[in-house]
């Protein structure tokens, strides 16, 4: 698999490209638009992302290529293995936490910016999931950096991971069952 750059590495580039976004909200919202069924090719993907670069070349920037390699090779093999990017593990809990709100916010963006064309019926089960990365991403989360925290962060991470991978299989699935008909 593809590897993603880091939260650091990204959030040099973006700042220099000034993109107004920050990593994790990038990753997330690339992950969603795939995740969805979008097509992103190394040309447009920004674009069809709804942002707008100041410097025409910044799609051709070897970080963002792997950006989009890493996020194109996570729902390469089945099941999906998605892995939000997120500051390293030695970064504050707080920072990590809040990058995951971050991300929970883009995916959905980018999950929406394909909705209207989706045309699946989603199950009850992937409204859920989509409910509860809303519930994730209008969240402040409280955290004071002991153990239960760490803990109740890794359960979350590994809840949106799991949650992702599930929905993209039934979005592939409907418009394999689409195509079909």
């Amino acid at each position: 698999m593809a590897a993603l750059p880091s939260h650091q590495e990204l959030a040099g580039v973006l700042a220099a490209l000034r993109l107004g976004v920050n990593p994790s909200d990038l990753h997330g919202s690339l992950t969603g638009y795939l995740c969805a069924g979008g097509v992103a090719g190394e040309d447009d993907w920004l674009d069809r992302l709804e942002l707008a670069p100041e410097n025409a070349g910044a799609q051709r920037d070897a970080v963002l290529k792997a950006l989009l390699a890493a996020s194109r090779a996570q729902f390469e093999r089945q099941p999906a293995r998605v892995l939000p990017l997120l500051p390293a593990a030695d970064a504050p809990l707080a920072r990590r936490a809040d990058a995951l709100v971050e991300w929970c916010r883009g995916f959905l963006g980018g999950f929406g910016l394909v909705g209207t064309t989706l045309r699946v019926e989603l199950s009850d089960d992937a409204a859920e999931i989509l409910s509860d990365f809303g519930t994730i991403a209008a969240s402040r989360l409280e955290i004071e950096g002991g153990r239960e925290d760490e803990q109740a962060f890794a359960d979350v991470l590994d809840f949106v991971r799991t949650a992702s991978a599930l929905l993209h299989r039934e979005t592939s699935a409907g418009r394999a069952a689409r195509s079909l008909h």
